[in-house]
């Protein structure tokens, strides 16, 4: 447990201070190669669930077994060796500096006026229609974004990090990965991607809840009692359509003290997604740079967290 404290550690610090470097190699990119080539190879004709299932039985057994052994051979080398394979392999799973990066490249357009630029940057990181967006729409959007892969992308996989090391880290990322590429309630994928989206569902269950109520607990709350915000957070938190994304939108909603949700379009399609918050002030650029302030400080939370907890284990199994 120690062990993966100091990986953790390590991989927090390499993810913080240079991100994801697209000139190289990165497991995710190889995640989504695999998925891929199984999508085609098996998400045709009758019994696509059960294909659905198989594909995503592969992809983690393959994601397992790969990282399994790599970390095992490197700490029968050396204890060190081991410990800083996993961080390398861990930073590979979290996103801080490449979600803050991509939050300042919609904020730093949005400052000079430049709507059509905001644009382009938003529809890189969003799935939703970005080209007629006006100001506040591309900001509700941006912090939307932030606060959902808040979790997802940095305290979940540290989550199961803390409980599995880098295999279990590598293993959610996979999760992920199938779930955000086969994952949607289409033609071509609600019966395909049926068990990556429930698996998703899944294993971003705690890391959500616990993400945000970290948030809400060291925060500073200046538009509600904090017996209001906690009330307002679980409220809130059930009405978005995903079991988990509405978490991170609703308390960052609260601390901003402004209304996330609202109608999307996707593909010409229109939908209406549920208001999280209370619209206290209007949605300005401001709010992205708060929005990552608050990713930022809940990462060092959740590390406390996990801190804590690794700590607590190791004396009561040594107490035992």
């Amino acid at each position: 447990m120690i062990g993966h404290l100091i990986s953790i550690t390590f991989a927090i610090i390499l993810d913080k201070l240079i991100g994801d470097p697209p000139s190289l190699p990165h497991p995710v990119k190889g995640m989504g190669k695999l998925i891929s080539f199984l999508d085609q190879r098996f998400n045709h004709g009758k019994n696509r669930s059960v294909k659905g299932l198989w594909m995503l039985v592969m992809v983690l057994l393959i994601t397992f077994l790969a990282s399994f052994f790599l970390v095992y051979i490197s700490y029968q080398l050396h204890w060190w060796v081991g410990v800083i394979v996993e961080a390398l392999l861990i930073a590979t799973t979290i996103a801080q500096k490449s979600l803050k990066d991509a939050a300042l490249e919609v904020y730093e357009p949005l400052e000079v006026n430049n709507l059509a630029l905001a644009r382009l940057k938003l529809s890189y990181i969003v799935g939703r229609d970005t080209e007629r967006l006006g100001e506040a729409e591309i900001v509700r959007a941006t912090v939307e974004t932030v606060a959902e892969n808040t979790s997802d992308g940095i305290t979940a996989p540290l989550f199961w990090a803390f409980i599995g090391g880098a295999p279990l880290s590598l293993v959610y990322r996979a999760i992920n990965t199938c779930d955000s590429m086969v994952g949607y309630k289409n033609e071509k994928y609600r019966d395909f991607g049926y068990f990556s989206a429930k698996c998703d569902d899944l294993v971003n269950y705690f890391p959500s809840r616990i993400t945000a109520m970290l948030i809400l607990l060291f925060s500073h709350c200046p538009f509600y009692r904090k017996r209001e915000a906690w009330k307002l957070l679980f409220q809130d938190a059930k009405k978005h359509p995903s079991p988990n994304s509405g978490w991170g939108e609703a308390v960052t909603a609260i601390i901003l003290g402004v209304q996330l949700g609202g109608i999307n379009y996707y593909r010409g399609k229109k939908s209406d997604r549920a208001r999280m918050g209370k619209a206290l002030q209007p949605l300005n650029n401001s709010h992205i740079i708060a929005a990552t302030k608050i990713a930022e400080k809940a990462v060092i939370w959740f590390y406390l967290f996990l801190c804590i907890g690794g700590i607590g284990f190791e004396l009561a199994y040594a107490w035992s």
